[in-house]
């Protein structure tokens, strides 16, 4: 029990030293709305919020989503062994910080979503996140049917994780 409140009150320290500094040094991408980032003597694994990437694979034997591998590849020219800033919102349900990335002044984030490779989260967002560039630059995506929007038959990544 006390383990938890230590846990707790770190967790909620290293959520305000992130929501004001925000310098950070990305030295991994996991997938399409995920990386690792350093900086401030810590390490964060950082999901980016309001997006959601196509899944990739979890095993050597499953296939991964279309556009997993394109997303992930898409992120890593954008901040991999950048220096970013990350404006925090909290933390996410596995224990990642919720995060907007901007790296030489651009919204990451919506840049995924500009480019096909992510949609808007489809969950309840942090309240002080403004969805509305979010849904504007979807809606552009799949009028321009780029990435994602290609696809005849796209699933949603919230519908592909459900049926898995």
């Amino acid at each position: 029990m006390i383990l938890r409140h230590l846990i707790f009150i770190l967790i909620i320290g290293l959520y305000y030293s992130i929501a004001e500094a925000g310098q950070f040094a990305v030295i991994r991408v996991y997938d399409g709305d995920t990386l690792l980032a350093s900086g401030h003597d810590i390490t964060i694994k950082v999901r980016l919020v309001g997006i959601d990437a196509p899944e990739t694979s979890k095993g050597k034997r499953k296939s991964g989503q279309p556009f997993s591998q394109a997303a992930k590849k898409h992120l890593s020219k954008l901040v991999l062994g950048k220096t970013v800033d990350i404006r925090g919102y909290g933390l996410g349900r596995y224990n990642r910080v919720l995060g907007v990335v901007f790296a030489d002044g651009v919204n990451i984030n919506l840049e995924m979503i500009r480019s096909g490779m992510a949609e808007v989260y489809r969950g309840r967002p942090p309240k002080s996140l403004d969805m509305d560039p979010y849904w504007k630059a979807e809606r552009e995506a799949k009028k321009r049917r780029i990435g994602i929007w290609s696809l005849k038959n796209y699933i949603s990544p919230k519908e592909w994780r459900a049926k898995r």
